[in-house]
């Protein structure tokens, strides 16, 4: 199983822009030690170019460098934060959101454990279909399948989710055309 996918950094660009209309900066919180950041950020900022927003990189190598990186976003005035998935971001998802709530801004995740706890919007796989692949894998593994033949397979399955009110208490209107795609919105 693969969770690696550079195109959906885009999508969830376009997806933060129909939330935020007027966005022009987007602050993009990665960690320059995971190697797949370098590829999502050549994506991202190929998606962000036609979408007529500029990325601003703030880098994260450790939990210590997550206040440096808002304040970096701040003093960018960065309107909104695309966070790229990474094991550390989401081990220190508390301090993230406290950060993002802190500097008011819109931040986009991949996991729906960020707004499940307080985030703005988070679109990525769904755990729940990759759990229910991994099993099946594991079934033909244990029915004598060799690991070495089974095909490699990414996600077929993404989920949608907003929390109203962290949206509310950023004075943001959801529009309903997202609202309607939402896989759960959290009131």
């Amino acid at each position: 199983m693969s969770n690696f996918n550079e195109a959906i950094s885009g999508k969830r660009l376009q997806l933060l822009k129909e939330l935020v209309p007027e966005l022009a900066r987007v602050g993009v919180l990665r960690n320059p030690t995971n190697a797949a950041h370098a590829i999502f950020w050549q994506q991202t900022d190929v998606d962000a170019r036609k979408l007529g927003v500029k990325l601003q990189p703030f880098d994260a190598r450790r939990s210590d460098d997550f206040d440096a990186a808002f304040a970096a976003a701040k003093r960018g005035n960065a309107q909104a934060l695309l966070a790229f998935d990474d094991p550390l971001t989401l081990a220190h998802r508390s301090r993230v959101l406290a950060l993002a709530a802190s500097s008011r801004l819109p931040a986009m995740y991949g996991f729906r454990e960020f707004p499940d706890e307080g985030g703005l919007i988070s679109y990525g796989a769904s755990a729940v279909a990759l759990l229910g692949r991994a099993a099946a894998f594991v079934d033909k593994i244990l029915k004598g399948a060799k690991p070495a033949d089974l095909p490699i397979e990414q996600p077929t399955k993404f989920e949608l989710v907003i929390n109203m009110k962290t949206a509310n208490a950023l004075g943001l209107s959801v529009p309903p055309s997202l609202l309607a795609r939402a896989d759960e919105v959290i009131e």
